[in-house]
C-alpha cells in the first residue's frame, strides 16, 4: 500500500506540468509554486523574445497524451506553444493547483522529524509562510536564473540613452525600430533576435560571438528533416556511450572510419548549404565532438544576411562602453542605442540549503543526480526537467514518471543508494574523461544518449513494452504515441488518503 504524499512541486513550465500530472494521477496531494504570473516557464510570454519558435518539430515537442493541434506548424511559435501548455493544464485539472506569483525562498528538513521539507515562500505583497511538504520535485529547469554581464562604462552608456537589456527582456519589437542594435552571444536566441532585429527595423544590427560553432538548418540539404538525423537511435549509435562491454568497444573501433567520413561529409555539405565560408563562420571543432544540448538550429534568414552585410558579424566579445559605443576586446568600435544580452542563464537552486547543494553539485559545476533525476543525499526530493535533450518534453514527461515510482518506493529495479552513488561516479566519470561535451549544463543534458536514457527510465520502471518495430526504432525519431504505450505497460498503482482512526467513544457518539 502506498500513502498519499502532500507534494509540492516547485515551477510550471513543461516539467512542472509533467511532474504534478504523474504525481497527481497516482494519487497525491499536488501544490505547483510558480514565482511569475503565468505558466509555462520560458514559453510565458512575459520572458519570450519576439518570433521565437522551437527548435524541434511539434511532433517531438509534446506530452505523450497530447498531441499539439493539426493546424500548427511545423515548429510553432511561442504564443502556439504556450498556448498548447495551457489547454493541457486545463484538461488535466491542474490550473487549481497552482500559485502563481509565488517564489520559494528558502527549504529545511521538517523540524517535526517526519520525512519531507519545510519550504519557505513569499508571495506578491511580500507576505511569507511555511508549509511542510512530504515531497518535493525541483521542476525549475536550465533556463530560470538570468546570467549577468556587467562591463565598465555601462552606467554611461545608459545615461547617454542607451538600453541594456537581456535576451528574455526582449520582447517589445517596437523599440528597435530605427535604432542601432548590438546582440551579444552566441546560441539560437541570439541569431533568432539578430534577423528579427532586421526584419523589425534597425538601422544597423552587430551580432558579436566569441567563437563559430555548427548548426543545423531545419532542413539538411534542403531536403532532409534534420530530425532524421539527429533524433534516429542509429545516430546516436555512433557516439560510444557509458557502460559498454569490450564487444561493444570493439563494433565502435572497427566503425570509426566509417564514421568519422559520415561526420565529414555532413560538414562539408553544411558549408556549402549556410555559406559558412562567405560568412567567415566555419567552425574549428567537428561537429560530433560538440553534439549536445547546446547545438543550435541555423536560424533561417540568418548567414544569408551575414553575407550581404545586413547583419554585422565581429568575432569577440564586449570590453567596455564608451558613450553611446561599444568597445570590442579586438578594438572594434560600434555604435549602438541598444544592447542586447543573449548570454543565457546559470543554473542553480538557490533556495536549496548550501549544505545539500554541496551534496548535490560538484566543484566543477557538475550535478551530482542518478538518472539526471535524485540523489539519496537529499531525501524526499526529485528533479524534473534537468534531464535536457532535444525532445525536452518527453525527457520531462520521462523523469517525472520515473520519480513518482522512485518517490513511493514503486520501481521495479527500486536503485539502493549504494547503487545510485556508484552509477553517479561512473557517469561523472565518463562526463569528464570519456565524453567532455556531456559536461555542458552541469552535465545533465542527455543528449545525444536519449533513448539510452528512455531506455535505462523503461527499464528501472518495469515497462514490458519498450520497442517499435525494427526498422522505425532504428530510424526514425522518438514518437509520443509509442512512449505512451510504452508508459503505460509499467506496472500501475495509486496511492491512498490516509484516514485516521475512530476511537470507540467518537464511535458511540456518532
Amino acid at each position: 500500500m502506498v500513502m498519499q504524499k502532500n507534494v509540492c512541486v516547485i515551477g510550471a513550465g513543461i516539467a512542472g506540468l509533467a511532474a504534478a500530472k504523474a504525481f497527481a494521477s497516482h494519487g497525491h496531494r499536488v501544490t505547483i509554486i510558480e514565482r511569475s504570473g503565468d505558466l509555462g516557464g520560458v514559453w510565458e510570454p512575459a520572458r519570450s523574445y519576439p518570433e521565437v519558435q522551437t527548435q524541434s518539430p511539434k511532433e517531438l515537442y509534446r506530452f505523450t497524451d497530447q498531441p499539439m493541434p493539426a493546424n500548427y506548424p511545423e515548429w510553432p511559435k511561442g504564443p502556439q506553444v504556450h498556448a498548447y501548455l495551457t489547454d493541457y493544464a486545463r484538461r488535466h485539472g491542474l490550473l487549481p493547483l497552482m500559485q502563481f506569483n509565488t517564489t520559494v525562498t528558502g527549504m529545511a528538513r521538517r523540524a517535526d522529524g517526519k520525512p519531507g521539507w519545510t519550504l519557505t515562500t513569499s508571495d506578491s505583497t511580500g507576505a511569507t509562510r511555511e508549509t511542510d511538504y512530504d515531497f518535493v520535485s525541483v521542476c525549475t529547469g536550465q533556463f530560470n536564473e538570468r546570467k549577468e554581464l556587467h562591463h565598465y562604462g555601462e552606467d554611461g552608456f545608459k545615461a547617454a540613452g542607451g538600453v541594456i537589456l537581456h535576451s528574455a527582456e526582449h520582447t517589445d519589437p517596437s523599440r528597435v525600430k530605427g535604432k542601432k542594435v548590438v546582440v551579444l552571444g552566441g546560441s539560437k536566441s541570439a541569431t533568432d533576435i539578430a534577423v528579427h532585429l532586421v526584419k523589425a527595423g534597425a538601422s544597423a544590427v552587430t551580432f558579436v560571438y566569441r567563437e563559430p560553432v555548427w548548426r543545423i538548418p531545419y532542413f539538411v540539404g534542403g531536403l532532409i528533416n534534420f530530425k532524421r538525423i539527429l533524433y534516429i537511435r542509429a545516430q546516436e549509435e555512433m557516439f560510444p556511450g557509458w557502460g559498454l562491454s569490450a564487444l561493444s568497444r570493439l563494433k565502435h573501433a572497427i566503425a570509426k572510419p566509417f564514421v568519422w567520413a559520415h561526420w565529414r561529409g555532413l560538414e562539408s555539405l553544411l558549408k556549402i548549404q549556410l555559406k559558412l565560408d562567405k560568412c567567415d563562420m566555419v567552425p574549428e571543432t567537428r561537429f560530433e565532438d560538440g553534439v549536445n544540448c547546446s547545438v543550435p538550429i541555423a536560424t533561417p534568414g540568418f548567414f544569408p544576411m551575414v553575407a550581404d552585410g545586413r547583419i554585422k558579424a565581429i568575432r569577440g566579445t564586449f570590453d567596455c562602453y564608451n558613450g553611446k559605443t561599444i568597445v570590442m576586446a579586438g578594438g572594434q568600435r560600434v555604435d549602438a542605442d541598444i544592447a542586447i544580452l543573449a548570454i543565457g542563464f546559470k543554473l542553480d537552486v538557490p533556495f536549496l540549503p548550501q549544505a545539500f547543494r554541496d551534496k548535490l553539485i560538484q566543484p566543477d559545476g557538475q550535478y551530482r543526480l542518478y538518472r539526471v533525476i535524485a540523489n539519496p543525499d537529499l531525501p524526499e526530493m526529485g528533479f524534473v526537467g534537468f534531464n535536457s535533450s532535444f525532445c525536452s518534453v518527453l525527457t520531462a514527461e520521462m523523469a517525472a514518471n520515473w520519480l513518482v515510482r522512485y518517490a513511493d518506493g514503486k520501481l521495479a529495479k527500486q536503485p539502493t543508494a549504494y547503487e545510485m552513488q556508484n552509477n553517479m561516479d561512473m557517469m561523472l566519470r565518463f562526463k569528464r574523461t570519456e565524453r567532455p561535451a556531456a559536461g555542458v549544463y552541469g552535465g545533465l543534458c542527455v543528449a545525444p544518449y536519449h533513448f539510452k536514457h528512455f531506455d535505462e527510465l523503461l527499464d528501472d520502471m518495469g515497462a514490458t513494452v519498450t520497442r517499435r518495430g525494427a526498422l522505425a526504432e532504428k530510424f526514425s525519431p522518438p514518437d509520443a504515441d509509442a512512449y505512451a504505450r510504452f508508459l503505460a505497460s509499467a506496472p500501475g498503482y495509486r496511492a491512498e488518503a490516509v484516514v485516521a482512526p475512530v476511537s470507540t467513544m467518537e464511535a458511540v457518539v456518532a
